[in-house]
């Protein structure tokens, strides 16, 4: 079907568009994971106790239950992003971000309030999820909408392109007042809400980007046309929705293996310091960061389904062996080819999953039909990771984390096999032919 629409212009003002939409998302995930970044540090001040394991698993346990919001905010925010326009929905739940890093930085520590102090952290991260669950689903649809058509693999790519830079945000933050600007004690103390002062202004100004952004053309044609968006109208496509379920199950879990996870496991089960974590965890980002383009231009040239079967067969085999040779590693630099190796299995998954789940829907149940089930899955297997890996270390089962791993991804792996390649069956590309003719 994409060979039948000709080759668009380049497009000056598309390609800002896209670049603006892709940078309010680095602001969204930097927020929500400056909390991973700095957990190390702030985990006592909110869960007192001798066992920093057992500490590091209640501030996983809270990080958990900010994404069991997000099916919420990925249900609300679609319905807004369907019924009126993909950047009303991309300015609300930037707006609410701001709200929940803000509310993290002022909250009093267990010292100060007792039980209080973590009930208002987990007020603000249910805030800051219902935020991030509305916030990829409009995202991921803005940016394959604005993408042209021989193209929208490589451009959605930047989703995930600013989505780690988020994290890599966070992360040079924390470097930055780890070596320069304070000691340990004084991050313990009072540094670890500078992050998240710096978070509620960045998503200030966000907000102000998104201000002028163009809506897409897609939806003010679902909308002239009147066709029927909701929940009922997501329920006829429950297969398309499954998919979405199933396509994203292995990927969100690896992925928050090598990034959220993964600094808690360099520190506590390959024995780095947490300067060197920080350090192994940021130079493997930037890496990852650079493979997100180039695995979505090539499945604009060889389609998309090879590239999913790609991260499927490579995580569900390579998995096991991976993770058990890095927690004999040795040192930061064997240590950092380990995570990346983990990343060239993993960045075929994240550079394309938002362009393939966005060709599944039609334009008027896009931004629910991607965000929701995505934020379901998400949930389920990307928020608990950190929480399930913790639990099998504190049983002293760490390497049957590997294995449940493998087997998630596994699964992922028969959707990919069986899903046909949304390149060439695209409905953003059939949607583009009905308006032609």
């Amino acid at each position: 079907m994409t060979q039948t629409i000709a080759r668009e212009r380049f497009d000056p003002a598309r390609l800002k568009a896209i670049i603006v939409g892709s940078l309010g998302n680095f602001v969204e995930y930097y927020d929500f994971y400056v909390y991973a970044a700095f957990s190390l540090y702030f985990a006592p001040a909110f869960f007192p106790g001798a066992d920093p394991v057992a500490q590091m698993l209640s501030s996983a346990g809270v990080f958990a239950l900010g994404f069991f919001m997000r099916p919420i905010g990925g249900w609300l925010f679609g319905q807004i992003g369907d019924r009126y326009g993909r950047r009303v929905s991309l300015m609300l739940s930037v707006l609410m971000m701001c709200a929940g890093s803000l509310a993290i930085a002022l909250t009093p520590t267990h010292a100060r309030i007792g039980v209080w102090a973590p009930i208002l952290l987990v007020a603000a991260r249910l805030i800051q999820g219902l935020s991030l669950g509305g916030e990829y689903g409009a995202s991921a649809v803005y940016v394959a909408e604005m993408a042209d058509s021989h193209r929208r693999g490589f451009y959605s790519s930047f989703l995930y392109v600013t989505l780690i830079g988020g994290q890599l945000g966070a992360l040079g933050v924390l470097l930055v007042l780890q070596n320069l600007v304070l000691t340990p004690d004084q991050l313990k103390d009072f540094g670890w809400r500078i992050p998240f002062f710096i978070g509620a202004a960045l998503a200030l100004f966000a907000l102000w980007m998104r201000r002028d952004l163009e809506e897409t053309e897609a939806f003010r044609n679902a909308t002239a046309k009147g066709r029927e968006g909701g929940l009922g109208a997501l329920w006829r496509h429950r297969r398309e929705a499954l998919v979405v379920v199933g396509l994203t199950m292995g990927g969100t879990l690896a992925f928050y293996v090598y990034t959220i996870y993964m600094q808690k496991f360099l520190k506590l089960t390959v024995g780095l310091t947490d300067s060197q974590s920080a350090w192994v965890s940021a130079a493997s980002l930037i890496f990852a960061l650079v493979l997100q383009p180039v695995y979505g231009a090539l499945s604009d040239r060889v389609g998309r389904r090879p590239v999913l079967l790609a991260f499927g067969i490579m995580g569900a085999f390579g998995t096991v062996p991976l993770m058990s040779a890095l927690a004999q590693a040795r040192g930061p630099w064997e240590a950092f080819a380990f995570v990346a190796l983990g990343w060239v299995m993993t960045a075929p998954y994240t550079s394309i999953n938002a362009v393939v789940k966005a060709e599944l829907f039609p334009a008027a149940l896009r931004a629910t039909g991607v965000g929701l089930p995505y934020a379901l899955a998400v949930s389920l297997f990307g928020g608990t990771a950190e929480y399930v890996a913790l639990w099998f270390k504190h049983q002293g089962l760490e390497s049957g984390f590997y294995y449940y791993a493998s087997a998630v991804i596994g699964c992922s792996l028969l959707v990919y096999f069986f899903l046909p390649d949304t390149k060439l069956t695209s409905r953003l590309d059939a949607e583009a032919m009905e308006t032609l003719e």
